[in-house]
């Protein structure tokens, strides 16, 4: 088969108005449209992302919102909480940091 036999076959059907129009349709409708697919992919990515994050922040705070409930509602988590964070002491006391070097 050479070039000229292709081009004879293929030839009529871009001669045809319909099938160049609605070729032309789609090419336009999947790059060059405002909303073509390249910016839909893209878009559904960051969602997927967005969605990912906020999972991800929903359970931090219901964490979070639970260890206050704990601090507010008992004396000794707060006393606890206070000397693993910030390192506070009670005027007796040393305090020795251990490296997990």
């Amino acid at each position: 088969m050479d070039a000229t036999s292709i081009w004879k076959k293929v030839y009529p059907w871009l001669r045809n108005k319909y099938i160049l129009t609605i070729a032309i349709f789609v090419l336009w409708m999947l790059l060059f449209d405002s909303s073509n697919w390249v910016d839909v992919y893209r878009e559904h990515k960051r969602i997927k992302k967005l969605e990912q994050d906020k999972e991800y922040y929903m359970e931090k705070i219901k964490n979070d919102r639970n260890r206050l409930e704990e601090l507010q509602t008992n004396n000794e988590n707060l006393e606890k909480f206070a000397r693993e964070q910030y390192l506070m002491k009670k005027a007796d006391e040393d305090i020795f940091i251990v490296s997990p070097d």
